[in-house]
């Protein structure tokens, strides 16, 4: 259901009325974006600055709102690199009607109201990808009409554009009832606000409130909420979501400004030095720092085996390890040990949970992940999971410090990476694992990000400095529990 009348405001009041945390619908689709490196580019602005520092430009027409995953999208870039990617986005939304809450100015409730939208499961849009800041400029030049797409191909070659059909949602910006919607749906879709909207605050598990919201239980609320300035759920009341409480109007903020340096995990790119970093990573000063530190580890650990493989027994009994293929130096295959973690039938689960997949590039992840153990859950906070790679270290197959390992079939969706990754051993830890971030649609290329940078700058300080924070993490984590 979509609150269109928050204690006086109706869905007949402009789109300036209408504001979250002092922004506008069309605000918060930018910065949504922007929380995941890529700047909104509507047709027909020129006078819209392109902000260089983005990892990527969306092309929308200029009256859309648009939420889609972009794993395909991403997957299809990193291996076909091409200058354009086109996008043709279909409606994933089927129901044919909506229930709308209708009340007075003083907020009392009066009635639910249903509206019949026939074609809304049908609806169509186009959206584009581009790394290129001067099509972006390019498209934000153009006339805001029906022809812009064909000349946006036009300018294009053939062999520089690629194309796909993705599910998505589209939204009509220009409508009062579509931002309602989609605003509530971004509620459910971005867990995170705060990485680009810096007055908000978490409450409880789901709900965010501005700085300058009304005092909010966390115990009377289910789901995301968005609260707004001004806002709040009276005690004794309770909240459901997916909902959204808009700025009261005489209590509007003055919205913030994010930059985009503000937002990038890295300040500054680091500077390259490729053939020092090489020399490193492949002198044998690394390698039998590897060795010792690995027998150091083994020594200190082996204790811990028996009650580690007592628990996995007494929960899902065995096997105690899982061994993965995965990829090292040349692309060399090998079987990466670990304590097992996930139930037996752990692969069948994942085939049934795809389309959970909160991950933005080949590799699967769910905050609540329901193929992990009571004890897995254990042994990955404390990263002692991770503790059989050791043998993988001494058997040369791996680095105690390096990018992170993965399997062949993620290495070859983005043909740099992987060239650059596999010119090292694989690390137990790395840049990655101490630096991600875990933001909706920046894991894949965080991972990226870090990888590379470990080939650009690895050294042995670098190496001990990893190590440390790593360590610092596993008992920070120890004194959360």
């Amino acid at each position: 259901m979509i609150a269109t009348g928050v204690q006086g405001e109706t869905a007949k009041e402009t789109q300036d009325t209408h504001t979250l945390w002092g922004l506008t619908p069309a605000q918060l689709h930018a910065r949504y974006w922007k929380s995941r490196g890529i700047q909104i580019i509507p047709v027909g602005s020129p006078g819209i600055e392109i902000d260089k520092r983005a990892e990527l430009y969306l092309l929308v027409s200029r009256d859309h709102l648009v939420i889609m995953q972009l794993h395909k999208a991403l997957d299809l870039m990193c291996w076909l690199n091409p200058d354009l990617l086109m996008i043709r986005l279909r409606q994933s939304e089927q129901s044919e009607y909506r229930e709308v809450v209708e009340a007075r100015a003083d907020g009392q409730f009066l009635r639910f109201r249903r509206e019949y939208e026939s074609n809304r499961s049908k609806r169509q849009a186009r959206v584009a990808l581009t790394t290129n800041p001067d099509i972006a400029f390019d498209w934000a030049s153009m006339e805001d009409d029906s022809r812009s797409w064909a000349r946006l191909r036009h300018i294009i070659p053939d062999d520089l554009r690629a194309a796909i059909r993705s599910e998505g949602r589209v939204y009509r910006g220009d409508l009062d009832i579509e931002q309602a919607q989609f605003v509530r749906d971004l509620a459910q879709e971005w867990k995170h606000p705060r990485t680009t909207i810096g007055r908000v605050n978490r409450v409880g598990e789901e709900c965010w409130a501005d700085e300058d919201a009304g005092e909010t239980d966390p115990s009377a609320v289910t789901g995301p909420i968005w609260i707004g300035s001004g806002r709040s759920i009276p005690k004794g009341k309770s909240g459901v979501g997916p909902a959204v409480l808009w700025d009261h109007p005489d209590m509007r903020p003055e919205p913030d400004e994010i930059e985009w340096r503000d937002i990038e995990a890295i300040q500054t790119r680091p500077e390259r030095r490729i053939d020092e970093a090489a020399t490193y990573t492949s002198s044998l000063f690394k390698r039998m720092f590897d060795i010792c530190f690995a027998l150091v580890a083994l020594a200190f650990t082996l204790p811990l085996y028996p009650f580690i493989m007592a628990a996995i027994w007494i929960e899902d009994r065995s096997p105690f390890f899982f061994g993965h293929k995965r990829e090292s130096i040349n692309g060399k295959e090998f079987r990466c040990w670990k304590f097992r973690t996930m139930y037996r039938n752990a692969e069948d689960m994942k085939a049934q949970l795809q389309a959970q997949n909160q991950a933005d590039g080949p590799q699967f992840f769910m905050e609540k992940d329901p193929r992990i153990t009571k004890v897995g859950a254990v042994l990955r906070k404390l990263q002692l999971d991770e503790l059989p790679q050791f043998w993988n270290v001494l058997l040369g197959h791996m680095s105690v410090v390096g990018p992170r390992p993965s399997p062949f079939s993620e290495n070859q969706l983005c043909p740099g990476w992987r060239e650059a990754r596999l010119s090292v051993r694989p690390g137990v830890t790395g840049l990655w694992q101490i630096r991600r971030t875990r933001a909706d649609g920046a894991d894949f290329q965080e991972w990226i990000r870090y990888d590379i940078e470990y080939v650009e700058r690895a050294t042995f300080l670098l190496d001990l400095y990893i190590i440390h924070k790593t360590i610092a993490l596993i008992f920070a984590a120890l004194s959360r529990r």
